[in-house]
This record gives structure tokens, C-alpha cells and sequence, in this order.
């Protein structure tokens, strides 16, 4: 038996044709942010991938199906979807929202999965999962970094999430052999800010080559992606200074709530944007945007592979 995988119509025709096509996330619809702004981003990440020369696939599950690219139909009632109505779905949770029909929004983890099934080799996000902060005695890993462990999806984002353990985050990739690429610089950015203090184990600054690596991974039978760390434009920075103490007080608070896994990232992220005033979103949407940007151009070099 195949997986249930059904194609938007400009899907089906770019992955038939060989043309390039690039995967994105649907988490970031449900529960990123409310509509219609959701929708609004959604359109507009999907418009710099086919400006840039790619196809967009955005990756969603709903009624029993995982969809490989959505209409803007689809695209307007996933939008319309309320976060409590959407599994939020990594690779544990994948099966059982297919087998119960219900409609579910894919993390970077069950992304990579589905866009692995369709043939996509290229993904692009906002900033994956890692290890949380107090991890050592949480042991609240994300599922992201063993599935870049373990499945062949190059994958562009502006590092991981900044709320994260960053240095345990880059740690524990090391010692799954997931290659960290730094884009452009030598440093490993950090979400909203360019800089981490960390310098990046890997450095390519042509998305010819990236695509020549994620080949030469294959041909030595290697398992696995790559990360791309594509830092945010200069223009959206909120530079580390800003952004660290923002950080401090917004997991500060959820300790003091008592609140824990799935439900730490959306709130970390909305106190943030509250202490912020906004600039926090405004910046995420410049990195998915600058992300997307990337990785059409990495998709075009690995259609002509």
C-alpha cells in the first residue's frame, strides 16, 4: 500500500515535469499567527517561491490525506482552521491524524516526512526545533533533529528557534551527523538575529554547491539532510542585546505557569511578540520569506542533478 498523498494540480504538473518545487510547513498557518494574517503570509511565501522560479508545495493533512501543495481554497480553510481544531504533528503523530480524519498542520519533522514521500528535496521554514532550555532535566528534545538525522530533505531556516539551548541544539545535530551549514557567514545565525556567538562548523556560500553536497550525501550512502542556516536580512534584525533579555522574561514566565511541551513554544512566541510590540512577527515573516528565497534557488540547481 502507498502513503495517501494527493497533489495540488501546480504540484503535480512541476513534480512530473521535474521542475523545481519547494516544501513548506503548515504549523505556522494554524498556530503561528491568527486570519487572516495567516493567510496573507501563506500567499506570500508561496508568491517568492514561484518569483524566485520554484514551485511552492505547502504540506498539510486533511480529511485522511496528506496534501502536497494546496489551492487557495485549501490554503483559505486551513487558514480558517482555530489552533485547538489542528494536531500540531510531528512523526509520532502523523498515522493517527490520517486514520482519524482529522485535520493536521505539519512541523518541520512530519514535513520532511511527507515532502521525502512526494520527492521534494527541499524544505524551507522559519527556524527548526532542538533541545529546550532545561533539557537536561526535561529531556524535551525536539523531534526535528532526529528526523534531519535520518531523512534526505535539505532544509533552509534561520537556524533554530532562539528560545531554544542553542549550543546544545548545534551539540546534539553534531553527534547525529547532520551537516550545519552557515549561509553567507561564518557564524551560525540565531532566528531574529544574525549572530549567536557560535561559529558554524560548515560554511557555503553558493546554492549550487549546497545542492552538490545534498547529492554527494546520497552517493556515499549517507542517511539524512542537511541544514541550512540562512541568516535573517539585516533590515528585520532584532540583534541579540535586544532580543536576549526578552528571551529570559518570557520563559521565566512559563516556568513560573507550569508550562510544558507542546504548549512552550506558542506561548514563548506570543510573549514574546507582546513584549516586543510586534516586531517579533514582523521579523519571522522576513526570515520565512528570505528563507523561501533560498531555497527556490537550491531547488532549481537540484532539478538539473
Amino acid at each position: 500500500m502507498t502513503a495517501p498523498l494527493t497533489y495540488s494540480t501546480e504540484t503535480a504538473e512541476a513534480l512530473a515535469a521535474n521542475r523545481p518545487v519547494v516544501a513548506l510547513e503548515s504549523t505556522i498557518i494554524t498556530h503561528g499567527m491568527p486570519y487572516p494574517q495567516n493567510l496573507e503570509m501563506a500567499r506570500k511565501v508561496e508568491q517568492v517561491i514561484r518569483d524566485n522560479g520554484a514551485t511552492p508545495a505547502t504540506i498539510a493533512v486533511m480529511d485522511g490525506q496528506i496534501h502536497i501543495g494546496l489551492d487557495d481554497a485549501a490554503l483559505e480553510k486551513l487558514a480558517q482552521t482555530p489552533p485547538s481544531e489542528a494536531m500540531k504533528l510531528s512523526r509520532a503523530d502523523l498515522a493517527v491524524c490520517l486514520t482519524t480524519g482529522r485535520t493536521g498542520a505539519t512541523t518541520v519533522a512530519a514535513t520532511m516526512i511527507c515532502a521525502h514521500l512526494a520527492g521534494i528535496r527541499t524544505f524551507a521554514t522559519g527556524g527548526i526545533g532542538g533541545v529546550h532550555r532545561g533539557a537536561e532535566n526535561s529531556f524535551d528534545i525536539s523531534a526535528d533533529l532526529q528526523e534531519l538525522a535520518q531523512t534526505p530533505v535539505t532544509v533552509v531556516a534561520a537556524g533554530a528557534k532562539a528560545i531554544l539551548d542553542l549550543p546544545k541544539t548545534w551539540e546534539v545535530l553534531e553527534t547525529l551527523g547532520v551537516p550545519v551549514i552557515a549561509y553567507g557567514q561564518d557564524e551560525i545565525p540565531a532566528f531574529w538575529s544574525r549572530d549567536s556567538g557560535l561559529r558554524a562548523p560548515l560554511r557555503m556560500d553558493d546554492p549550487a554547491q549546497i545542492a552538490a553536497a545534498a547529492d554527494m550525501r546520497a552517493r556515499l550512502g549517507l542517511k539524512g539532510g542537511q541544514l541550512v542556516a540562512n541568516p535573517i536580512p539585516p533590515e528585520a534584525e532584532i540583534t541579540r542585546d535586544i532580543i536576549t533579555p526578552v528571551i529570559e522574561q518570557a520563559l521565566s514566565e512559563a516556568e513560573a505557569q507550569k508550562i510544558a511541551a507542546k504548549e512552550v513554544t506558542p506561548f514563548l512566541l506570543q510573549r514574546i511578540f507582546e513584549l516586543t510590540e510586534g516586531k517579533s512577527l514582523e521579523s519571522n515573516i522576513a526570515l520565512v520569506l528570505n528563507n523561501a528565497r533560498l531555497a527556490a534557488k537550491i531547488a532549481i540547481e537540484m532539478a538539473k542533478s
